[in-house]
This record gives structure tokens, sequence and C-alpha cells, in this order.
């Protein structure tokens, strides 16, 4: 299982409920990367997203405490054994690779579960309250990829790989 996410130098990912930043090559990665695949993701996540709309092109696994929380077009599950359970077998229906793509909770969550991170990195530090665990601190995660600094906006970027360490 994967996981994918931006960060900046703090390793924040978001404030009230919405991303810090836009930048267009990251959100092209993050679509071709996901694109026919699986992605496993919180509601508040879910919610972030233009009209509330599962992704198109993707099996969208939606982890929610509500009992009664239903979404056309995505799969609702109550517990990240059960979003675990469900990624696993739709993806080997779709053929794609499984994503966890937030947020914080989901993240943290299910962070166990995975191995390979897919991290855009910007070097700047935005105002947040949202964070993503810190994989160069943590000594089960080994940058194993790095891209060449992008800029955009004057932010300047670039998409990194993390592997567990076995």
């Amino acid at each position: 299982m994967n996981l994918i996410v931006a960060v900046d130098r703090n390793w924040a990912i978001g404030k009230d409920n919405r991303l810090m930043h836009h930048i267009p090559a990251d959100m092209k990665y993050f679509r071709e990367m996901t694109k026919g695949g699986v992605v496993v993701m919180g509601r508040k996540t879910l919610e972030s997203f233009p009209q509330g709309q599962p992704l198109k092109n993707r099996v969208n696994i939606v982890i929610s405490r509500r009992k009664d929380y239903k979404v056309k077009g995505a799969v609702v599950v109550h517990s990240v054994e059960e979003a675990v359970e469900t990624a696993v077998e739709e993806s080997k229906k779709c053929g794609g690779g499984i994503f966890v793509i937030g947020g914080e909770s989901i993240y943290r969550a299910m962070l166990g579960y995975c191995d390979t991170a897919y991290v855009t990195k910007i070097d700047h530090a935005f105002d947040a309250d949202t964070y993503f665990p810190d994989l160069d601190a943590d000594a089960e995660w080994e940058m194993t990829k790095i891209s060449e600094e992008q800029t955009c906006f004057d932010l300047e970027y670039y998409f990194t790989v993390y592997e567990r360490v076995r």
C-alpha cells in the first residue's frame, strides 16, 4: 500500500481543511499516480474536494465513523481495518495501486500499512494546523528518490519517494 502527500518544510499539509498551496505540477503528479487505482481518505478530505465529490477514474474509499454516511460514487467504510480489506479487494478488481490520500488522522492511522510514500516537499513554511508525520525523523523510513528542484509561483519543491526499511 502507498500514500501520497504534499508537505511543507515542517511537514504541514493543510489549514482549515484546505491545502495550503496550488502547484499544478503536483496536482498532475497526484492524478497520474492515483488514476485507475484505489484512493483511501477520510470524510473531511472528501468533503474538501470540489462539490464534495469522489475523484474520477479511481475507486474512492471513504472512512467515516458515522454509520449513516453515504456518498454516491464512493465506498464508505467505518474502520481502518475495513478500509484496508476493501482497498485490497478493489485493487485486485481494478488492477491499480492503493494510495492513502489524507487527511492527518487517516495518514497516521494507515502509515503502518504502507510501504511506499510519495512525498512532494515544498521548501516553504506555511501557516498550518494539520501535519504529516516527519518521515526524515522516523528510522522506519528512508528517502530513496528525489527529483530535481522545481519552482512554481515562487515556491521551490521536489518529488521524493520514501520506502519502509525492512
